[in-house]
Order: C-alpha cells, then sequence, then structure tokens
C-alpha cells in the first residue's frame, strides 16, 4: 500500500485511532459473544427484516463512550445512536452488523468501526467476536490479529466465490425479476455464491482472501467504511458505484464492489452496472 497521500503525522494518527477502535470492539465483545445463541429479543426496525435488539444500542454504547473519551476531537455516526459529538475524527459504528443472523444463531456478525477525517478513511476495525478474528487497517496495512495480511490472488471467474445480500427483499421490490435474474446468473457464472447478511465481515474476508468478490445496494456508511480500507489495504479494489454525480466519499455511496487483487469478475461488474441503470430510469439519486 503506496502512503504518499499521507504524512509521517498522518500516518501516526491512522496508527493511534485503529488501535483507539480496536479496543473500543474489544469492550463490547464479550457482550455480544455472551448473549449468542441465547433468549435474544429483536424488534422490527423498519420491518421484518432490519431487526434491532437491546445489544445493537448496548454496544453502542460502549463502544461511543471508549471512541469520545479515547479520542476527544472526535464524532460518531453511529447505526442506532445517530451523530453525536464533534471534531475532526468521524466515527462510524455499526455495533453488530449481521443483526439478523446474531439473533436467529448464525455465527456471522461482527463490529465495525472506522475512522475519517475530511472524508478520508484512516482507520478501520472488523471483530468477529464469535470466531476471535480481529481485521484492522490503518495507512499502511491491513492486520488480522494483529499480523499483515499480504495480497492473495485470487481465481478466474468461473472458480471464484462471491458473496452478497443482494437482492434483499426491499430491492425486489424496486427491481423486480431483474433482481431474481442477475442473481441468477452470478450462481452460473460463480463456483458458489453465498447470501451471508454482513457486508462488513464480507469485505472482511476480502481482505484476508476467504472471498474473491462481493458487493451490495443500499448500503450505509456503517455497512461499508471499515471493510473498505481493509479490502483496499489488502491490495485489493473497492468501487463506489453512484447513481448521480455528487461527490461523496465512496463510504457514503449507494453501492459497491470489492475484489481480491487483480480479480476480474466481469459478471458482477455488469450485473451490478445494469441494476444501478435501471435504478437511475426509475429516478434513483444519492
Amino acid at each position: 500500500m503506496s502512503t504518499e497521500n499521507f504524512s509521517t503525522a498522518d500516518i501516526a494518527l491512522a496508527s493511534r485511532l485503529r488501535h483507539t477502535a480496536l479496543e473500543a470492539a474489544r469492550l463490547a465483545a464479550p457482550l455480544l459473544r455472551d448473549a449468542f445463541r441465547q433468549d435474544v429479543q429483536r424488534e422490527n426496525k423498519t420491518n421484518a427484516h432490519d431487526l434491532v435488539t437491546a445489544f445493537d444500542r448496548r454496544s453502542e454504547q460502549i463502544i461511543r463512550e471508549h471512541l469520545t473519551r479515547a479520542e476527544h476531537d472526535s464524532w460518531v455516526l453511529g447505526e442506532e445512536g445517530g451523530i453525536s459529538g464533534e471534531g475532526g475524527i468521524q466515527w462510524i459504528v455499526d455495533p453488530i452488523d449481521g443483526t439478523s443472523n446474531f439473533t436467529h444463531g448464525v455465527a456471522f456478525f461482527c463490529i465495525s468501526i472506522a475512522a475519517a477525517r475530511d472524508g478520508q478513511l484512516l482507520a478501520g476495525v472488523v471483530l468477529d467476536p464469535v470466531a476471535g478474528l480481529e481485521f484492522t487497517a490503518d495507512a499502511e496495512h491491513a492486520y488480522l490479529n494483529g499480523k499483515i495480511l499480504a495480497p492473495a490472488p485470487r481465481p478466474d471467474q468461473a472458480h471464484a466465490n462471491l458473496m452478497t445480500d443482494y437482492p434483499s427483499a426491499e430491492a425486489l421490490e424496486v427491481d423486480g425479476t431483474l433482481g431474481l435474474v442477475e442473481f441468477g446468473s452470478w450462481v452460473s457464472a460463480f463456483a458458489t455464491v453465498r447470501r451471508k447478511v454482513s457486508a462488513a465481515l464480507a469485505l472482511a474476508h476480502v481482505a484476508a482472501g476467504w472471498c474473491d468478490v462481493t458487493l451490495g445496494l443500499d448500503t450505509k456508511p456503517w455497512d461499508i467504511a471499515a471493510g473498505a480500507l481493509l479490502v483496499r489495504r489488502a491490495g485489493g479494489r473497492y468501487l463506489a458505484y453512484r447513481y448521480d454525480d455528487k461527490q461523496l466519499p465512496d463510504y457514503e455511496a449507494p453501492c459497491f464492489m470489492a475484489l481480491g487483487p487483480d480479480a476480474d469478475y466481469p459478471a458482477a461488474s455488469t450485473s451490478l452496472e445494469r441494476i444501478i441503470e435501471a435504478r437511475r430510469a426509475q429516478g434513483f439519486s444519492r
């Protein structure tokens, strides 16, 4: 990873923010680990596919308190609590990415924390509390449990595996049969297609070399900010897609595709472009 855009002070700041975010995630992890596969009461947030629990809220509270106490010049954008605080550093927090998995006893969920300044990502943490995996990134590298993640070569499309949350029930309401057609094309084109329902952890798996490509639509910054940085620092590509020409930071764009180093999977990229073009025709913007 080139650090040509970062000063020595920036590199030191990013390293500090990575450690601060990891400390916060470690503080919240036991709460989720202890509650997993217990009698967790869930609530519908927007619908039966979008869930929240008391553990989401408590996890975010623990994380917020630590981040703002450790980094006074900072503010938090959290999935559950919205915006709080003010300062030069933005923390982007998902206290449980994959709440549906968490509530159904599926061991594929994580804590996701990113740090950004002026729209540029500086540090990220994706912590899998069940598997004990700590994915982190700073201005120089991506790490897994403290060890640098080296770029891993990827197979051709026919032997590659894809992770995606698409199409969700909400996406099918918008895209209709197009969503099913495109999903079917991936099943035919790739060796495996997995719907894991945690964008942050899927991105971390791309960074680690366990997944070759992941893509998503209708994402929020807390879903993808930390994972996007992980992929890039591990030598991969994170590509942001927008419906219009607004100059948003990549982690605020609503759609994405992330690939391992030197990977090229036209079945995924052309599908994503078709879906986005169809939505543009319906008047989507952002």
